[in-house]
């Protein structure tokens, strides 16, 4: 594997990876055209695959925000090419580590002690490394632990980074300046909380103990001793990602049972806490063959605005959307419709966002949900591409939606990702004023 042995973290550094990486997405492109010119149906298959590893190469030397974006976008099946999204994912627990005296350096600054005077075994090589942090093994009076280290400079370089990637996603990744900049702020400010570790200690125990009743879920003891600002340390907790856990032919049962407690788990935070775990990525959980499941890293944590959260759960009730006038008063809350729109454009975007509404909360609209039905994901992605070519959003003079949907929305997109990826049919559990009318009767 890749080490690490520097982080960029100077403007002027960082800056220099993005425009190596347009430069050499540029040839890609010239290399692409001129194939083309040789044989006019080529796809552009190879091309995608040639810009996502050279874009990926640079994210994963930046670390951090950088690195985080392509994290998120990796879990957006439709927004991306394939060759994207598949050479993204591994920024979600793969990225290359940083070298032993860099770590050694991080303790040193934090602690005024090496990971060997702290630990009674420390082993300097990360065992994962991720966007913002690298975890390590150690042992401390017979226990087993994981040691997050955040990358140097990652928590000093957000704000600069999101202004310089910004121009590399609408070039390279065909996104809408529009909607980068509406939604700018709540990135920047989760991300600046995802580097403060101090914030994530005290989440992570708050919200741990508070979903510790949850059936099938087990979660790390955290040692605020043992942490710092840019170091955690949590026990040890044993599982497979996603990925690996289904290669080992998991019963139906289990893949249930993990899906049931991942259904239970957002249930109770987004309904009884209002505050969630927006980071639902396969990274995230350790899966077992017991059907338990490890949930780790609470750095990313969305807390929800009471006013946000009343007009949103009201409109995912499936009874919601035939009352007309209570439609148009929540699209207009959560931003759908402006006061600039037309009659015209206030019928067409709400004929829209009905649609999308049904579709996205049909797991609502029923006592059980079988997230194993591919037909399901093939008509969302079919409909998140036919949005691409709306020419109405296209040319709209606004970005439609709050911004408190964006990782509400991203929760609840990576919640479903998972539970299609196990095949899980599970109970959706909800708050009883959620219920359709016709549930009940």
């Amino acid at each position: 594997m890749k080490i690490q042995t520097s982080v960029p973290t100077s403007k002027v550094a960082r800056a220099s990876q993005f425009m190596k990486a347009g430069v050499k997405v540029g040839g890609n492109y010239i290399k692409h055209y001129s194939k083309k010119l040789m044989d006019p149906s080529l796809s552009k298959d190879e091309l995608h695959k040639d810009n996502a590893a050279d874009i990926y190469d640079a994210l994963s030397e930046l670390k951090g925000s950088a690195l985080k974006m392509a994290q998120m976008l990796s879990m957006d099946r439709g927004l991306l090419p394939v060759a994207y999204s598949d050479k993204f994912t591994m920024a979600q627990y793969s990225a290359p580590p940083l070298s032993g005296p860099l770590v050694v350096k991080t303790f040193k600054t934090y602690f005024g002690k090496s990971p060997s005077q702290l630990f009674d075994k420390f082993d300097i090589d990360a065992v994962n490394a991720a966007s913002i942090g690298q975890v390590h093994v150690a042992w401390k009076d017979g226990k087993k632990l994981a040691v997050k280290v955040q990358y140097p400079g990652v928590a000093d370089a957000v704000t600069s980074d999101l202004r310089i990637a910004k121009p590399l996603a609408v070039r390279l990744l065909n996104l809408n300046e529009r909607d980068i900049d509406r939604y700018m702020g709540e990135v920047e400010s989760k991300l600046l909380e995802e580097t403060d570790y101090d914030l994530e200690l005290k989440r992570s125990i708050e919200i741990s103990e508070a979903c510790a009743h949850i059936p099938g879920l087990v979660f790390p003891k955290y040692y605020s001793e043992l942490s710092s600002k840019r170091i955690l340390t949590m026990d040890w907790l044993d599982g497979l990602h996603l990925k690996e856990f289904m290669r080992m032919n998991p019963s139906q049962a289990v893949r249930d049972q993990i899906g049931q407690a991942l259904w239970d788990f957002y249930d109770f935070q987004i309904h009884t806490l209002r505050q969630v775990h927006a980071d639902p990525h396969p990274g995230n959980f350790l899966m077992r063959a017991n059907g338990t499941m490890g949930v780790i890293d609470f750095g990313c944590v969305k807390v929800i605005p009471d006013f946000y959260y009343d007009n949103y759960f009201r409109l995912v009730n499936p009874d919601t959307l035939e009352d007309a006038e209570l439609t148009e008063e929540i699209f207009n809350n959560l931003e759908f419709l402006t006061p600039d729109d037309s009659l015209k454009d206030r019928q067409f975007f709400s004929d829209l966002f009905k649609e999308m509404t049904l579709m996205l909360a049909e797991p609502f609209a029923v006592d059980e949900f079988d997230f194993g039905d591919d037909r399901y994901f093939k008509k969302v992605y079919a409909f998140a591409e036919g949005l691409a070519n709306v020419q109405e959003l296209k040319n709209s003079k606004v970005a439609r939606g709050s911004q408190d949907g964006l990782y509400v929305n991203r929760t609840y997109y990576g919640l479903y990702a998972m539970l299609n990826e196990l095949k899980a049919k599970i109970v959706t559990t909800k708050p009883e004023w959620l219920r359709s009318k016709k549930l009940v009767a």
